[in-house]
């Protein structure tokens, strides 16, 4: 079984540049956001529970859903938020298991923009890795590719665990704070510990299968 990361961090933060860099080394890498837009796409199940659910208004002229005009209804309101999860989280988790499923790499990548903050799925994950920059960087990097504005922004963040319970709970942290240039050497350093976590776990399975208890946190090097 592939040694399994949970990749986290705010909205803004760097999530999916630091997953391209690790696969950019031979890591595999399972998202749950690109996950919810397939599940989502026009003519999959997803798309077909959402229609069913909300009426065509959630959908553009072309058929598929208007992600936009969702998102603002879901976040407003607390029960169609929950009644949209309810839908969507059991394909989405599917998808998920099926793509890590076939995992070839020593050690592969779960990006959950909300891993920490909902729980699902940690019990999947062996370590927490954690995309950190400040606040102020993750608001200007959000208005900057999308049509929000900063009050917007920072009433998305509002639900999501804050910066300093965020670090508390990672086991690695990425600084993705600077220029682009300064990932490399911080993921070259985090692949490295990996591949030596996940032989170490490939070590200490039982023959014919992974350990009874789940992942293994046995890697003595930390942070």
């Amino acid at each position: 079984m592939t040694y399994v990361v949970g990749l986290t961090g705010g909205i803004g933060s760097g999530k999916t540049e630091v997953s391209r860099a690790f696969a950019a080394l031979g890591a595999d890498i399972a998202d749950a956001d690109v996950a919810a837009h397939a599940v989502t796409a026009k003519g999959e199940a997803g798309h077909r529970a959402v229609c069913q659910a909300f009426g065509a208004q959630c959908c553009r002229p072309d058929g598929e859903l208007d992600r936009e005009w969702l998102r603002r209804r879901v976040f407003a309101d607390p029960a169609l938020r929950a009644q949209l999860e309810a839908l969507l989280h059991p394909l989405i988790l599917a998808r998920l298991d099926a793509e890590i499923g076939g995992w070839r790499a020593p050690y592969g990548l779960l990006s959950v923009p909300l891993l920490l903050e909902r729980g699902t799925l940690l019990p999947k994950v062996a370590r927490v890795l954690v995309v950190d920059c400040p606040e102020d960087e993750q608001v200007r990097r959000v208005m900057a590719r999308s049509a929000i504005g900063e009050d917007e922004v920072r009433a998305i963040m509002a639900t999501q665990l804050s910066r300093p319970q965020r670090l508390a709970r990672a086991d690695d942290v990425i600084d993705n704070a600077g220029p682009p240039a300064a990932l490399a050497p911080q993921v070259a350093r985090l692949d490295n510990l990996y591949r030596e976590c996940a032989g170490k776990s490939r070590a200490l399975e039982p023959a014919g299968g992974s350990p009874d208890n789940g992942p293994l946190r046995d890697c003595a090097i930390h942070k």
